[in-house]
């Protein structure tokens, strides 16, 4: 073909994903935050059922709850707080589809024996070195053997392995960490195969759409391969995402074998597991079918895109959906330096420290704002742009949490800064971690020990792996199973640390987690984080003053960091009208509800002048030290000026909380 192309200079590999997360709520509300203008069109009437912010009306989950029969799908949109009205996956889809193809219960067959042979084999030489009392010493040379077969046995295998890999629930820790570095690089399939599967998706030949594309794949995965290409009618280079050929049946058998052998399983598994396996293999099967299908991909994308639109420091690939169909996804190329390789990005201009402040600020939104983040952020994923910003490809592992999740998130870390290890073990409960109506109370000092360790050697010391290590034993000890979406959270973050880690070997992740969550509580607006910036400040009854400064600190550093990022500088330098850089830290929102909370709230009114009064004495000089660290970011005259607007709703609602009150008291 005249067309192929193979003189790409300074180019950067881009390597394929593994799973796709899109979750639907009762009457289409999506479940993500920030919707995507494709979407906003489904989302019609979609308060008609009370829901709010994408979470399930409280009748919703009720009605789930009290099914006589839930099955392990259920269970999972109780757990996540959604419902899923249009699945991909479910045991009697993936049944219908193995058993109408043609030749089944032979390929049933054929491969249900080579998987029992090949794992037969591997549990015969396990129970053979427990009785000879060997079991121990040889686990580094069977973890190396376990993660090799799983590589042999094909993609739904290698898959399946590095879900386990994030799983301290289901295996041991020694054999997770060989499980870590399961390769989804695999040799890639014939050029001239991936080119008729590309025609076949776009309907039209391939020089008709691009004028060159490369003779060799970018990255070859266990799924798919990826093409480098330019378009012919724009110029633009661009990737081009190609599934495996009959790859489909493939999945779809070994997911039909997997969840017979779950069934068959389930008993001994929740006797001596304390989890449910078909609930494991619906969560596995139902991101791999999603995975296996790009416009679900591109649709990822397009949110990510949404999400960020306004963030300069953040570059998402635009997707060309014109171009794109079950099978092929075609995308921006990304030209930017691996983030593995530190002499690169020195080389390059990059300010190493502002580039991780961008990627911690970053992930964080993702988790704790949009709810919707990037699940596999490995080295090959991530890229430092030029210009100071972060990239991101590779879509097809994304993960959504509910506003219920991550509102119970936040309860979390409120209640690990109060050192509250009861709520922080019903944390676990509310989150899926156990099952309801389990004994948190072996638990509690556990956490307390974790927490205390890790937390008591300051923010220098203090890094996510070594806490991951000691949860991971926690997990394997006591009846906790880890949902998948939070299995895709902790790999997220301990990634991004390492990443961090390699870049700037003495880098301190929580001290930059830590002033953009203060920020975050300080000046969001939302009720819930209000709420929580609350029980913040109060503990025991007694007002934090200390906690109130430290707060305002970290936030003004945040704002600091942010606002001094190259890539900042460069679209104020181009007059962006989206992007305007915040070099003071904005609290006109929280005084103002500040203020209108304590003319309403009487409980909230009686705390605080309890705070400036208690032990006997006037707190003054907490004010005034208060007051000087926001002297030179508050604009006193505005912010007199936004609490005068408010004042005519203030006594309004001041007036209905003083008629309520008269009329309850009678």
């Amino acid at each position: 073909m005249n067309l192929i192309h193979t003189n790409y200079v300074n180019t950067v590999p881009f390597s394929t994903n593994r799973t796709n997360y899109y979750v639907y709520v009762p009457s289409q509300t999506l479940l993500r935050k920030k919707k995507s203008k494709h979407l906003q069109m489904r989302l019609t009437n979609s308060a008609a059922d009370g829901s709010v912010n994408g979470t399930v009306p409280r009748r919703s989950l009720t009605a789930l709850q009290s099914a006589k029969s839930s099955t392990a799908l259920e269970q999972l949109d109780i757990e996540r707080g959604v419902c899923v009205p249009f699945r991909k996956y479910s045991p009697e889809t993936v049944r219908n589809k193995v058993l109408e193809s043609r030749g089944a219960i032979f390929s049933l067959i054929s491969r249900g024996v080579e998987i029992v042979w090949s794992l037969g084999l591997y549990w015969s030489a396990l129970v053979y070195d427990f009785l000879v009392g060997r079991d121990e010493e040889v686990v580094p040379f069977r973890a190396r053997q376990l993660r090799n077969l799983l590589c042999d046995l094909g993609p739904s295998f290698v898959k399946a392995g590095q879900v386990l890999a994030n799983r301290p629930d289901i295996i041991r820790e020694d054999y997770m960490n060989e499980l870590c570095i399961l390769q989804d690089d695999v040799p890639p399939f014939p050029n001239q195969v991936a080119f008729n599967i590309i025609e076949e998706e776009l309907g039209q030949p391939l020089e008709a759409v691009f004028s060159q594309i490369s003779s060799r794949t970018i990255a070859a995965a266990s799924l798919g391969q990826v093409y480098r290409a330019t378009l012919r009618d724009s110029g633009e280079d661009v990737a081009i995402k190609v599934q495996r050929p009959q790859i489909e049946p493939i999945i779809y058998r070994d997911l039909f074998l997997f969840r017979n052998l779950a069934s068959f399983l389930n008993g001994i598994s929740l006797q001596k597991l304390g989890c449910n396996a078909e609930l494991i293999v619906d969560e596995f099967g139902e991101k791999l079918l999603e995975e296996l299908d790009y416009t679900l991909e591109a649709r990822n994308i397009e949110d990510f895109l949404e999400n960020f639109k306004n963030d300069p420091t953040v570059k998402i690939p635009r997707v060309y959906k014109k171009l794109c169909g079950s099978r092929v996804l075609v995308m921006e190329w990304i030209d930017g330096i691996r983030c593995t390789d530190p002499q690169a990005i020195k080389e390059g201009g990059i300010d190493v420290n502002g580039f991780l402040t961008v990627g911690v600020s970053a992930a964080l939104r993702q988790l704790l704002e949009f709810g919707l983040f990037h699940g596999d952020p490995h080295p090959g994923n991530i890229f430092a742009m030029r210009d100071g910003r972060i990239a991101y490809v590779d879509f097809g592992n994304v993960a959504v949490l509910s506003q219920q999740n991550k509102q119970i998130l936040i309860d979390a870390v409120v209640h690990a800064v109060n050192e509250d290890y009861v709520e922080m073990a019903n944390d676990f409960t509310r989150l899926g971690f156990l099952a309801p109506g389990t004994d948190v109370s072996p638990i509690i000092p556990a956490l307390e020990a974790i927490w205390q360790n890790s937390a008591g050697k300051g923010v220098s010391d203090f890094n996510f792996r070594s806490v991951t290590g000691k949860f991971n034993q926690l997990v394997y000890n006591y009846p906790i199973r880890i949902p998948e979406r939070f299995s895709l959270v902790i790999r997220s973050l301990l990634t991004q640390e390492g990443i961090c880690f390699t870049l700037k070997p003495d880098f301190k992740f929580l001290e930059v987690a830590y002033p953009y969550v203060a920020k975050r509580l300080l000046t969001d607006p939302n009720p819930a984080l209000r709420e929580r910036l609350i029980q913040v400040l109060f503990k025991d009854g007694i007002f934090q003053w200390k906690r109130l400064e430290n707060l305002i600190v970290l936030a003004k550093e945040n704002v600091t960091k942010m606002s001094s990022n190259p890539a900042l500088q460069v679209k104020e330098m181009q007059g962006s009208r989206d992007w305007k850089v915040q070099r003071k830290l904005d609290l006109t929102d929280t005084i103002k509800d500040g203020a209108r909370l304590f003319l309403i709230d009487e409980g909230i009114r009686r705390q605080l002048l309890l705070a400036l009064t208690e032990d006997s004495k006037l707190h003054i000089q907490e004010l005034v030290d208060v007051y000087r660290l926001l002297e030179n970011d508050i604009d006193v005259p505005s912010v007199a000026l936004e609490v005068a607007r408010d004042f005519p709703t203030v006594v309004r609602d001041l007036m209905l909380s003083w008629s309520e009150s008269i009329l309850a008291d009678r």
